[in-house]
């Protein structure tokens, strides 16, 4: 009984951000709407860690994955923003505060033999003199937007650059 009533609230948190989110893709809200009327496969969730010139972002190199962003499954007991920040603690050693909205919401495979899922990406913007911790195997480093990396999500790069570009229009008032 207490399971159910912990993942409701993640699943709630997670309709809550997801309606909030600067962007939809893959249908993600009316996947979410449907996906709620069954068991549904574990919540994931990434940070895109901006630097102040929204000029960069922080990648994490998976063994399999390429460069992708710090993230991971939300666990039993956590909204999907809690887990978004807990992973990326884990997997760089930043602690950030995320901005208000989540940055997109998406439905994807985190492995080929995987089910689709919901992803939440939020956003964080810190000083790119903050020191990393990696986790073993994994490295960290900032990648320039405006240049193009290994990822097994291509689309990663121009959703991010998107993002960047609202988040700069923001910032300067247009």
């Amino acid at each position: 009984m207490i399971q159910r009533v912990v993942d409701e609230r993640a699943v709630e948190a997670a309709v809550t951000d997801a309606e909030q989110a600067i962007a939809e893709f893959d249908g993600a809200c009316r996947w979410l709407a449907a996906a709620r009327r069954g068991p549904m496969e574990p919540l994931a969730v990434e940070v895109w860690v901006f630097d102040k010139e929204l000029a960069q972002v922080v990648l994490v190199k998976h063994r399999w994955r390429s460069w992708v962003p710090p993230g991971g499954k939300v666990e039993a007991g956590e909204t999907p923003r809690e887990g978004a920040i807990r992973e990326l603690f884990e997997e760089t050693g930043l602690r950030a505060e995320l901005l208000p909205e989540p940055a997109a919401v998406a439905v994807r495979s985190f492995h080929p033999d995987w089910p689709v899922t919901l992803g939440l990406s939020y956003a964080a913007i810190v000083d790119v003199a903050a020191p990393f911790v990696a986790e073993a195997g994994q490295p960290v480093a900032w990648k320039r937007l405006d240049e193009d990396w290994e990822s097994y999500f291509p689309d990663d790069l121009s959703r991010m650059r998107q993002h960047a570009a609202w988040l700069a229009d923001r910032v300067s008032g247009h």
